[in-house]
């Protein structure tokens, strides 16, 4: 049998996934759920209008790139058999599958590729005066796709996706006066564009680190303090004053950008620097967590890394002697066990997930 194909749609969603070309925020491995309507272009063979219906999806991260969707559908259209002998009925189709998305980024927007395999229920139910035409098949079904899923929140966000379904229908046309019943049974190609709501409920609640306290400060001498001799010169050390800032903090739960949090604590470490001309260097050091493979964490830290860095030389830092680099998760502070992604071993692996700035200068004051 035919099959249809919606080419222009087709193109727009193709050129959505060309915005994002890898996965380059966290994975957090979180369950959700995607209840929505759809839209199906029915095969021309079908001999039915376009029709509509809904479907629920249960879905699980299964790593930085990829998902897991368990999909319960149904859709229904009316006939178009263009007789005008006063025919009626609907094509109905129940779709149960499970599809494989592979995620090109997971920052807010994330598009995907879909690919699936299942099972459907096709049934024609036609009716023409003085004759039926019905059939009703459970046959194999295929799916491949496009779509994208958009954030709005930790908790919630959409999911759109176009895909073509392949499977196999079955009708019979029965002659209602003799008895005599002929059929057909073959491939369709059935389209179907997918609107849902993400509703994410496995996700943890970010943990936040609190930058390491400021030193105390050194108290001034009291006036009536005899003035000492002026001490020899002493050759000093350069001296490391170090902030560590949980990545959650700067960068929000689940995000690239980062957040007012983030800003406030790095407009003080920005105004400490500046106020310290003596200091010579700043490095930026990000790390993460080993959920994720070693080439994903390596780059996610080195992103990270290099936004504190333009930050701090947009609040006025001198750029030449800022360095980002990023350690990946070669550099653990805490080990936990388990190697699945559970709402536990995150939360325990949180202090390993930061942004270290460290400050490095000659400091004439106290050197002995």
């Amino acid at each position: 049998m035919n099959k249809k194909l919606v080419g222009l749609a087709v193109a727009a969603t193709l050129g959505l996934t060309a915005l994002t070309a890898s996965a380059e925020d966290m994975f957090r491995g979180a369950w959700y759920a995607v209840p929505g309507v759809s839209y199906m272009n029915t095969d021309s063979d079908l001999d039915a209008d376009n029709g509509a219906g809904g479907f629920i999806s249960i879905g699980k991260e299964l790593s930085p790139s990829w998902d897991l969707q368990g999909r319960l559908g149904y859709n229904r259209a009316d006939e178009d058999l263009g007789l005008g002998l006063g025919e009626s009925g609907k094509y109905k189709s129940t779709q149960l599958g499970l599809d494989a998305l592979y995620m090109f980024s997971r920052d807010k927007f994330r598009p995907f590729l879909l690919a699936g395999l299942g099972a459907t229920r096709n049934d024609v139910d036609y009716k023409i005066p003085g004759f039926d035409v019905d059939g009703k098949k459970t046959s194999w079904l295929a799916s491949l796709g496009l779509g994208a899923q958009y954030l709005f929140s930790d908790k919630f966000g959409v999911q759109a996706d176009l895909r073509h379904q392949w499977s196999r229908a079955d009708a019979k046309i029965t002659n209602l006066a003799t008895g005599v019943s002929s059929g057909e049974d073959g491939g369709i190609g059935n389209t179907l564009f997918n609107l849902g709501g993400i509703f994410r409920f496995g996700a943890p609640a970010p943990v936040v680190a609190e930058a390491a306290p400021e030193p105390a400060p050194i108290a001034a001498a009291p006036e009536s303090a005899p003035i000492a001799a002026a001490p020899e010169p002493v050759k000093c050390t350069p001296q490391m004053d170090t902030i560590t800032v949980g990545a959650e903090k700067l960068f929000g739960f689940d995000k690239a950008n980062i957040s007012d949090e983030g800003k406030d604590a790095l407009n003080e470490a920005a105004a400490k620097i500046k106020a310290n001309p003596e200091l010579k260097a700043v490095i930026v050091t990000g790390h993460t967590d080993r959920i994720g493979s070693d080439a994903y964490n390596q780059k996610l830290s080195e992103r990270r890394a290099h936004l504190v860095k333009d930050y701090l030389a947009a609040q006025g830092v001198d750029p030449s002697i800022i360095e980002a680099v990023g350690k990946g998760e070669s550099e653990p502070v805490v080990q936990c066990t388990g190697n699945k992604a559970t709402k536990k071993l995150i939360e325990c692996l949180q202090p390993n997930r930061r942004v270290i700035i460290q400050a490095e200068g000659q400091k004439e004051t106290g050197c002995n």
